[in-house]
This record gives structure tokens, C-alpha cells and sequence, in this order.
């Protein structure tokens, strides 16, 4: 009995540590880089959570309909190096986001740039491998 405890708390023991890898993933593994989008829209909610940071908005088509879009960036702590704060997006700001879609074809992408309210142009932080505008 107690070397099959001994077992089971070691193969816990290692699986654990490795559980974050699972819950994140590489950009290839769900964007397409070959997929732009630039999209406007209102922001309705934003979360400053690990390992990504997003933020949501209400993008109104031609014809008056509404889909709301999920925008990943980088983690809080890269979003704040480069220059963000918990207000620089705020529900109701307008926004105008460029980024890469998701593969899967959902209303998902990663955000490369995101032009905020005032005009000003915020490096999303994305994982993409883009660069910070010049």
C-alpha cells in the first residue's frame, strides 16, 4: 500500500509543474499570421489576467449587425513595460485594432497594435513576434 502511495505522489508530483504548459500555447498554434484583421468597434470588457492579457469589443457590420470580438495581448506585466496602465482601455472607448486571426475561424485574434480613443497607437505586446510601431 504505502509504495503505491509513494507512486501516485510522485507521478503528482511531476505532472503538476507541467499543467501551466498545458494552459498556454504557442501563437502559431492558434493565429494566422497570414490572417489580418482590422476591425473598430467598443470596447466592452477587458481583463488584465496571466499568462494574457484581453480585452473584447462590439464590431457593427454593413448591415447593422453586431458580433463581439476577443482581442489577446501580452501579459499584464509586458502591457505595463510598454507603456499601458489598467485605464488605457476603458468600456466605451471606441477602438480601431489590427492584429492576426484566430485559425479556427472564430471572432478571436491576437492584437499587434491597437489605436485607442485619443488616436494614440499602443503596442498590444503580442506574441506574433511584431514589432512596436515606429
Amino acid at each position: 500500500m504505502r509504495a503505491k502511495l509513494a507512486v501516485l505522489v510522485a507521478t503528482v508530483g511531476l505532472l503538476v509543474p507541467t499543467a501551466p504548459m498545458l494552459a498556454h500555447h504557442s501563437f502559431a498554434a492558434e493565429y494566422d499570421s497570414t490572417k489580418p484583421v482590422s476591425l473598430k468597434g467598443i470596447v466592452t470588457k477587458v481583463e488584465w489576467t496571466n499568462p494574457h492579457s484581453r480585452f473584447y469589443i462590439d464590431v457593427t457590420d454593413d448591415k447593422g449587425t453586431v458580433t463581439n470580438w476577443n482581442f489577446e495581448l501580452a501579459s499584464p506585466n509586458v502591457l505595463v513595460r510598454s507603456g499601458w496602465t489598467r485605464k488605457t482601455l476603458n468600456i466605451g472607448d471606441e477602438v480601431t485594432v489590427e492584429g492576426s486571426a484566430a485559425k479556427d475561424g472564430s471572432k478571436m485574434a491576437n492584437a499587434r497594435v491597437v489605436k485607442l480613443a485619443d488616436g494614440r497607437r499602443v503596442f498590444a505586446g503580442s506574441s506574433g513576434g511584431d514589432q512596436a510601431p515606429q
